[in-house]
């Protein structure tokens, strides 16, 4: 009898899964710009807070205010982005033409040491390498452009923003009506928990974006690479995406040290910094900043990167890293669920450590205490 009410409950957990899945997928677009929203109001709390106890604002002009800064703040960072992609692309046609040269005199390079001869791939007009980089670096620039700019388009994120401020203690007394068997400090605890962890991611991001910004920045200036502290800012921008953001940020300025440098090395060269600059991002700069806080596994945040891009695309990407940290804290703290938050959280020494290793220190800590 056991057994066969365990097997239900597993098939029904598996179902309610499922049905949550789908759920997620068919609302995509109510539910992406919702959690943009709470994300976002996290991140712009503190200044609402100083408005309402500093300046004493009343809460609907402090709400007002906080999402008015916000939007401006946005709209100058995306019009800053959208007038340097316009330069960019005005130069588009000249950096296919030199790459175009650049690929076909590397074909023949091949041809001539390998003694391989093609008469009619290159000859054909349909296949004109011209339009074909041309048509690619379009795709380049209308990818990163959407990427960088999708947020402006949703237009119930500054709605929920603005509701999430100005409704926040009426939605905080829903959590204690749904949640009637917890104790109110309970529930406060793990609130402040969930705020603390996503407060410490963004602010935390924020501050590695800058740091990285000026580090690809100086590489780029240094192998004099034209407009440097915008590729190398919009590089640090595309850390939102976590491991592969700022690898993807490094493709386009590589392009260019192909198109306006004569030595391909440059782009070798290009490569070779930001795959530098990723390494102290990942081992030094964002664990020093971010701390302990966001205490998620690398391999835990590499398989939610596959799932929710899976499941939403690139805002599914972006939001992985804090969702999957909310999920720890509500497992730590959900009878029966400990082993799953112990499964995102990161691995201590002990867990990399052999038998043998853990034998002697045992014995030492006992020899130790005699």
């Amino acid at each position: 009898m056991t057994i066969k009410n365990t097997g239900n409950h597993s098939a029904l957990n598996l179902i309610s899964l499922i049905a949550v899945v789908f759920i997620l997928y068919v609302l995509k677009p109510f539910i992406v710009p919702l959690l943009f929203a709470v994300i976002l109001s996290v991140m712009v709390f503190p200044l609402q807070s100083f408005l309402e106890n500093k300046w004493r604002f009343n809460r609907l002009f402090a709400t007002i205010t906080s999402v008015i800064t916000l939007l401006v703040l946005t709209a100058l960072v995306f019009f800053l982005i959208s007038v340097q992609f316009a330069n960019f692309m005005g130069n588009s046609a000249d950096y296919s033409q030199k790459l175009s040269e650049l690929f076909h005199a590397s074909v023949n390079s091949l041809e001539d040491t390998l003694h391989i001869r093609n008469n009619q791939l290159f000859s054909q007009k349909e296949f004109q390498m011209e339009n074909i980089i041309k048509d690619n670096l379009d795709k380049i620039v209308m990818v990163l452009s959407e990427s960088t700019s999708f947020l402006s388009n949703l237009i119930l994120v500054p709605i929920c923003l603005f509701f999430f401020l100005y409704y926040r203690k009426f939605f905080r007394t829903f959590i204690y009506k749904l949640y009637k068997t917890k104790s109110k400090s309970f529930l406060n605890a793990i609130l402040k928990k969930i705020y603390l962890v996503q407060q410490n991611y963004l602010v935390g991001l924020l501050i590695v974006i800058v740091i990285v910004g000026f580090l690809n920045s100086i590489g780029l200036l240094v192998l004099g690479i034209g407009n440097p502290f915008f590729f190398g800012f919009l590089a640090a921008l595309l850390l939102l995406i976590p491991y592969i953001g700022i690898a993807i940020g490094s493709l386009l300025p590589a392009l260019i040290a192909l198109a306006t440098k004569d030595s391909p090395w440059y782009a070798v060269g290009v490569i070779g910094v930001f795959a530098f600059i990723q390494f102290l991002e990942g081992n030094f700069i964002t664990p020093k900043i971010t701390g302990s806080k966001v205490s998620v596994n690398a391999f835990v945040v590499i398989i939610s990167l596959i799932l929710f891009s899976m499941l939403w695309g690139i805002a599914g990407m972006i939001l992985a890293l804090p969702i999957t940290a909310t999920l720890k804290i509500i497992f730590d703290n959900t009878p029966g669920y400990e082993a799953y938050g112990f499964l995102i959280g990161e691995p201590v020494d002990k867990h990399f450590q052999t038998r043998a290793r853990l034998r002697l220190k045992k014995w030492k800590n006992i020899r130790n205490a005699k």
